[in-house]
């Protein structure tokens, strides 16, 4: 399983790269392998703020639909474009093309506290 060092993560399996006060997010290796094929990705909360914990969309397999967990308060500003005619980037590249959105953090110092690869390794076997 391919857990990223320079990444941060969170116990609902989503990942988070911090460049400024620009998060970008998506799941796990562990979350797509666990969903199976991935067919829709839907995010509808572009241009909203919210808080960490909230529900900023859904990651849709074959056989379920899952909601996705925002890690950090802050103002979603971008869906990636290529998830509308590629959703399956996100098992064949989960932290890479198959990212799934970017935010403006209200606390970038909140990303730290997120648990890290060792940690998030340790949650997951």
């Amino acid at each position: 399983m391919n857990i990223p060092s320079n990444l941060r993560y969170t116990k609902d399996h989503e990942w988070v790269s911090l460049e400024g006060n620009v998060a970008t997010i998506g799941i796990t290796d562990f979350a797509q392998r666990e969903l199976g094929d991935i067919v829709y990705v839907e995010v509808d909360t572009i241009s909203k703020e919210l808080e960490a914990g909230a529900v900023f969309g859904t990651v849709e397999a074959v056989k379920t639909v899952s909601d996705l967990f925002l890690p950090v308060k802050g103002t979603i500003t971008e869906l990636n474009p290529a998830l509308a005619g590629a959703p399956e980037s996100v098992n064949n590249d989960p932290y890479g093309a198959g990212w799934m959105i970017k935010m403006a953090v209200a606390n970038p110092g909140d990303v730290e506290a997120l648990l890290d690869a060792a940690a998030y390794e340790n949650l997951v076997g």
